[in-house]
């Protein structure tokens, strides 16, 4: 898989801010067949820093109802991964 495969976009929510300043931890929406050691080697190629650690959660879909139509939204994934002290990601974009 390709790195810019397995990186979908950064979640910019209140939590993942928060974590982002006093942690140095940063959030992504990942590929859901990608694995942490391919998230690791993406994000050390992508943004030229060292990850210590790699955490993820797979979120199922939700039931989706419009008038009497319902399905349901796709699964995702999403990555937290820890970066070395001193070190910074730019999430605002994503290198191609």
């Amino acid at each position: 898989m390709n790195f810019t495969e397995v990186l979908v976009s950064p979640i910019l929510s209140e939590k993942s801010m928060t974590i982002k300043d006093t942690q140095n931890r940063y959030t992504f929406r990942v590929n859901p067949k990608s694995n942490k050691i391919e998230i690791k080697k993406a994000i050390e190629a992508l943004f030229k820093v060292k990850v210590t650690a790699v955490r993820t959660a797979i979120y199922r879909g939700k039931l989706h109802k419009v008038g009497r139509h319902e399905g349901y939204r796709s699964d995702w994934k999403k990555a937290i991964v820890t970066v070395k002290a001193g070190q910074k990601i730019d999430v605002t974009e994503l290198p191609k």
